[in-house]
Parts: structure tokens; C-alpha cells; sequence
């Protein structure tokens, strides 16, 4: 199998053609190729005995070296006279038989199919800047003029946007056949920004023209071609290798431990993704074993979200642990199908030199590494669209711990898991199980199929989910001053209903009110994720806002708890969780009119941006003096656990010490809560009411 490589950059901007055409300057044919890396793909589509017409000839050796190997009927055009009388006096002797004429090549006097082929070689990139694109659209017009059927324009060209899109465009409006070859590059002493691959147009004439374009790309002179749809997946296609070739010299040219170069492998027939690659380099000064140049780590399936592998920190951690110059590591993506690690890295070992660092022997051994040898294992069980989020796919993975989880993932943001749960035999229990640090034996799938699997409802997959519950003890959940106080909840954001299902299955007592924006993820958490609504546990559909307006508009109705836990879709903002609406101020005042006196209100808070943060902070501590807060190991999550009791910092350090032997009660209290033998929360109260800190 063969792999394309999906990469993005600016090879569409006329800026930076600019700037490459300066700095190219009178070096211009350099970047062509001379006949010894062109005559692969010249002899694949032009005979020897075709009759050639070669425009824009200009002083390229290319001519003298086709006629020294046989091609005997050249005809060789430029508008230059000097350059005309240069190449006659230079070949007069040696090559009689080549001829060179000054000649304009949107005019020529030859005769309508007279000629086999017309070659072309930085012509087409040259004239299509001059009268907007008029000028080489006329030269274009001829060629197809003076060519016989089954004639072929042969272009060799650096694909600038424009360029290639104004000759395609004109050879599809003729119902030719295009076939685009990208030529591997060879090493450039040139500045690396503009190592830039060489391209070989070929559009073919047919007797009647095509009623539907045939367009296709290749990768090589003897690449088999990929056939494409549109001009534009064509001109996508090219900006990506252009990308891909800049990627690769900066690779090869230099080492930078806080960049985080990535690109994505797609499969050469599909188009699909296959790969993505990010490489992380070691610091420099780093003590690393002369062997240990380069090598590739293949994350096993359903782990590529883990903070090791999707972190930039996680990943130069992985680095630094496996000690080598540069590692590249490789995650898989969905819906592909991988056999064994063998087959993994056959796939990718003719791509492992390209990203190789610098001054690295090509013929030392570059080793694949793995956790225990295992890819992992991913099953889709469900895929659809949701209106409001896209989109999704439903999956059971095999984590490194060998647990299987069941996850929902919203297909815009595939990094993010946005609901997950663990898995278990339905006619075992979700009991007895504790979380495992332990990295498990690797197996190629489980044993047990996933029609008799069911969800732990007594697990919380996410630490931030087990902190909102520990969250509790500020209330006294389980202390015998609360024996028979009840507890009402209300959350917004369903997710696949683990954290709700928590509460009402184990906390002692309580009611739990749950509003879900969207429909689908309801029917998801319904279907896939055991959720079960009931008395004490209801799900509202509808906008969270809008539900926490109503409340307060009615009256009336108080809560102990109100946690947000909803995801943000706006991606341009630094703050994933929540959407910035709900910590405006007037909203926040509204959450704290609905807290019964002892409330709190607990926030999920994902917010990269160090500013956004801040701002937030501050527009929370004004409404809720009190503020515990309590960061995620590994995570950019922390979590808020705000009260509207006075004395704010005082009160929270005297809540600190007390929480300790409150959290054994609600230990305590969600074991003997639970529903029956088989069933247990896995969590450790203790433990998650460390590193808490008064804000």
C-alpha cells in the first residue's frame, strides 16, 4: 500500500510565489531538472520517432541531451533571438540536425496536427504571470492546435496555483485527459523554505473530447495514478507534496525540541487518513547514546488522546523517557483497517529517512517502538450525525491498562473524547475491579464480544468527573449530622450519562436533574452507554442558559449542587469548557440565586488561554467568595468548587482541614449506597482531595 501525504501550507499565495521567484532569479532551469532526472517520465510519453515541438526552449540543455539519445526531430522555439543564435552557433557542428527558431509560441506557422508532441520546460510558469494569465492561455491554444490526435503536452512545471489551474482548466474545457507527475527532489544547497518539488503535467488529445475530466496524480515517474474527481482535489493534492517537500528539508536540515512538526498519511486510493506523524525532537545539549538517532513509536489504537501522545509536554516526555535524537510518533486513525505491527512498519518504512534528523548514516537501522509490541485494539459500534455537533462515532477500545472502554467521539474535534466509560462482561459485575496502573499483557482483541459487554456505572473514566463528586464533602454527604438530608442536583451536560447514573446509583439520598442540549447525544447515552433515566434522576432537552433562567424566573426551586459540565464548540476561543455564555456574570448570579445557603456550584473549567483564565477567576470569585479549585494531573482541566458563603479565604481555610474527615464519610457513604452486591464505586475520596487550592 502506498500512502499520499496530507499536509497544509501556502503554496496557494501569490505572496510567496513572489518571493520564490526572486530568490530563484537567473538559476531559473536549476530547479527543472536536467535530462538525467527528467527521462524517466520524457521517455514514458514521447517516442523517439515523435515529431517534437519544444516551446520556450531558451539555453536548457534538455534538447541537446534528448538529441544525443536518439530524439532526432526537435524543434526548438523561443522569442529571444539572442538565445536563438546562441543555441544554433553552439549545436551547428556537433548537432546538425537540431534546430532552434525565434518564434512567438502563441503564433507559430506549423500546420494543425503536425506534431506528436510539444514540450515544455518552465515556459508555461514563466508566461502565465504576464497580461493576467492571456499569454499563456493563447500558447496553450496553439499547442492543442499543432497536435495530432494522441498527442501529448508534456510541461514540466513547479505548480505554482495559478499556473496549474489556468492549464488545467483549458485542457479539461478541451476534454483532454490530465495526468499530473510529482518527481521526488533531490537534495538542494538552497535556502530550505524553497526546496520545492518538480512537477510533469501530461494532457493527452483525444479524437472526440471526454464528456467527463480525467484527471489523475502520481507520485514518481512510474507512480500508479490516483484518478480525482475535481481540478481543485488535483490542485490540493499539489500544494500538500509542496508542503510535504518543505517539511521534509527542514527535517533534514535541523533539530527544534519545541516545534511539533506533524503530517498526515492518507491511503493512495481513498484519500482517507491512515497516519498522522508528529516528530518531537530532544533538546539540544540532551545526553543521548550515539546510536540512538531516530526512531518511530507507534501509539496503539484508542490511546491517541491520551495526554502522553496528544500533549505537546506529554510528547517531549515520551521523548526524553525513550532517548533517542528524534522521535517520530505515529498514531492510527479510525475506520482504517492495521494487521500487525510487521504490516504497520512496512507501510512506513519507505517514508522513515525523510524524517530522519540531520547527519544521520541512511544506512543505519531505525527501530519501531511500541507498548509491549501491541497496536491495540479499536471496534466502531455506532456511527451518525447530530445536527448541533456533526458528526460522531461511538467505539470500544482496549486501553493500556487492558480494560475495554467505550468512548463517543464527536468527529470534528476526532483529539477529543467526549464521553467515555468502562467496560465489563454483563454477567460479571461492574464491582471488584480497581483502577490499574499496571500496563496489562497486550492482546490482538478481547475474547468477549461487544453484545455482552455493559457499562460500569460505578467507574468515572474521567478524574475530573471524580473530583465534582468528591466535591460533595463540602456539603457533608455521609457525615451523621446528614444521614437523611437529601441532595438535589442539577448538571448541564449529559456526555454519555456516567457522571449522573454515579450520583444517583451511590450518593445516599440524592436527586439529580441533568439538561442536554442535544437530542442525539441523549439517544447515544440511551443506547450505548446504559443510561437509564428515572424519579430521581430526569433529563431536561434543552439549552442550559435557557433552563437556568426559567428556574429562576419561576422560583421557588433551590439546589445543593449546580455543576456545568458542557463542552464549548467554538474553537477559536482559548477556552474549551465551558462556552464563554456561561460564566457571564448575570448567568453566575442567576446559578447562585438557585444555591440553597450550604450550595455550591462546581465547575468544570478547560481553559488554555493564562488571560481568559484570570478574567474568569475574577468573575466568578465575585459572585462566590469561596473558591476551591483542584487541577487535573495530565490534563488542562481543573475543577471549581465554588460556595456563596462570606468571608471567602478565610472560610475556605477553614473548610481545607475539615474536608479530610469528611471525605471518609461520603467514602463511606457511597459504598454502603450502592444498589446491590455487584456493584461499586471505584473511587478514592482521599486521594482526590489532595493538592486542592484556595483561589
Amino acid at each position: 500500500m502506498s500512502l499520499l501525504p496530507r499536509t497544509a501550507e501556502e503554496f496557494s499565495s501569490a505572496e510567496y510565489w513572489e518571493r520564490f521567484f526572486k530568490k530563484r532569479g537567473e538559476k531559473a532551469f536549476e530547479w527543472y531538472g536536467d535530462y538525467n532526472k527528467l527521462c524517466g517520465v520524457l521517455h514514458k510519453y514521447i517516442k523517439v520517432q515523435d515529431k517534437v515541438l519544444v516551446v520556450g526552449c531558451g539555453n536548457s540543455e534538455l534538447s541537446e541531451q534528448m538529441y544525443d539519445v536518439g530524439y532526432k526531430h526537435l524543434t526548438n522555439i523561443d522569442i529571444s533571438e539572442t538565445v536563438v543564435n546562441h543555441m544554433n552557433q553552439r549545436n551547428a557542428e556537433r548537432r546538425p540536425g537540431l534546430t532552434f527558431q525565434q518564434m512567438d509560441a502563441t503564433q507559430t506557422p506549423y500546420e494543425e496536427a503536425s506534431y506528436q508532441a510539444a514540450l515544455d520546460k518552465g515556459t508555461l510558469d514563466a508566461m502565465a504571470s504576464e497580461e493576467e494569465g492571456a499569454l499563456a492561455r493563447n500558447m496553450l491554444t496553439e499547442v492543442a492546435r499543432v497536435l495530432s490526435v494522441g498527442g501529448r503536452y508534456v510541461c514540466v512545471t513547479l505548480a505554482q496555483e495559478s499556473v496549474i489551474k489556468l492549464a488545467v482548466d483549458r485542457f479539461v474545457q478541451l476534454g483532454w485527459a490530465v495526468r499530473l507527475h510529482c518527481l521526488q527532489e533531490e537534495n538542494r544547497s538552497v535556502e530550505d523554505s524553497f526546496a520545492l518539488p518538480v512537477f510533469v503535467l501530461v494532457c493527452t488529445k483525444f479524437r472526440q473530447p471526454m464528456p467527463m475530466p480525467i484527471l489523475e496524480m502520481c507520485l514518481g515517474e512510474d507512480g500508479a495514478p490516483t484518478r480525482l474527481t475535481q481540478v481543485s482535489d488535483l490542485l490540493s493534492a499539489v500544494r500538500e507534496h509542496q508542503a510535504y517537500s518543505v517539511l521534509k528539508k527542514r527535517l533534514r536540515t535541523s533539530t527544534d525540541a519545541s516545534s511539533n512538526l506533524s503530517l498526515t498519511l492518507s491511503h493512495t486510493k481513498t484519500g482517507l487518513p491512515r497516519y498522522t506523524l508528529t516528530v518531537q525532537d530532544c533538546p539540544l545539549g540532551a545526553k543521548v547514546p550515539r546510536s540512538n538517532q531516530f526512531a518511530i513509536f507507534i501509539v496503539p489504537q484508542g490511546s491517541e488522546t491520551a495526554w502522553l501522545y496528544s500533549s505537546s509536554e506529554g510528547r517531549r516526555q515520551l521523548a526524553a523517557s525513550a532517548n533517542f535524537r528524534r522521535l517520530v510518533i505515529v498514531a492510527m486513525h479510525r475506520n482504517q483497517e492495521y494487521t500487525d505491527m510487521q504490516d504497520v512498519q512496512s507501510e512506513l518504512s519507505p517514508m522513515v529517512m525523510d524524517l530522519a534528523p540531520p547527519g544521520m548514516p541512511a544506512n543505519q537501522q531505525v527501530p519501531f517502538l511500541s507498548v509491549g509490541g501491541d497496536l491495540g485494539w479499536r471496534e466502531e459500534v455506532s456511527r451518525g450525525v447530530s445536527e448541533l455537533s456533526g458528526e460522531y462515532c461511538v467505539e470500544n477500545v482496549k486501553g493500556e491498562d487492558g480494560e475495554l472502554y467505550r468512548r463517543l467521539v464527536f468527529l470534528s474535534n476526532a483529539a477529543l473524547v467526549q464521553s467515555e466509560s468502562r467496560l465489563v462482561p454483563s454477567n460479571t459485575a461492574s464491582g471488584h475491579k480497581k483502577k490499574s496502573k499496571k500496563k496489562a499483557k497486550p492482546t490482538t482483541a478481547p475474547s468477549t464480544s461487544s453484545t455482552s459487554l455493559s457499562v460500569d456505572s460505578g467507574f468515572l473514566c474521567c478524574a475530573h468527573h471524580e473530583v465534582m463528586v468528591a466535591g460533595l464533602t463540602m456539603l457533608g454527604v455521609g457525615t451523621p449530622q446528614n444521614k437523611d438530608v437529601p441532595v438535589s442536583v442539577l448538571l448541564v451536560g449529559l456526555g454519555g450519562g456516567g457522571l449522573p447514573q454515579f450520583l444517583r446509583d451511590f450518593v445516599p439520598n440524592v436527586t439529580v436533574e441533568v439538561v442536554e442540549l442535544d437530542p442525539v447525544v441523549m439517544q447515544v447515552a440511551n443506547e450505548w452507554f446504559g443510561f437509564r433515566p428515572d424519579d430521581r434522576l430526569t433529563v431536561t432537552l434543552g439549552d442550559g442558559l435557557e433552563r437556568i433562567c426559567a428556574l429562576e424566573k419561576e422560583g421557588g426551586r433551590l439546589f445543593d449542587v449546580i455543576m456545568f459540565d458542557v463542552d464549548n464548540k467554538d474553537s477559536t476561543v482559548g477556552m474549551s469548557c465551558p462556552p464563554a455564555a456561561f460564566v457571564e456574570t448575570s448567568i453566575l448570579q442567576k446559578v447562585r440565586s438557585l444555591l440553597t445557603p450550604r450550595g455550591i456550584f462546581t465547575l468544570n473549567l478547560v481553559c488554555r488561554d493564562s488571560v481568559l483564565r484570570k478574567s474568569v477567576l475574577e468573575r466568578v470569585s465575585a459572585v462566590f467568595p469561596t473558591i476551591i479549585s483542584r487541577k487535573i494531573e495530565g490534563e488542562v482541566n481543573e475543577v471549581l468548587l465554588c460556595s456563596h458563603g462570606e468571608n471567602g479565604t478565610s472560610k475556605a481555610a477553614t473548610i481545607l482541614p475539615s474536608l479530610n474527615q469528611a471525605g471518609k464519610s461520603l467514602q463511606s457513604a457511597l459504598y454502603s449506597n450502592r444498589t446491590g452486591p455487584k456493584s461499586s464505586p471505584h473511587i478514592d475520596i482521599a486521594e482526590l482531595l489532595k493538592d486542592l487550592k484556595i483561589e
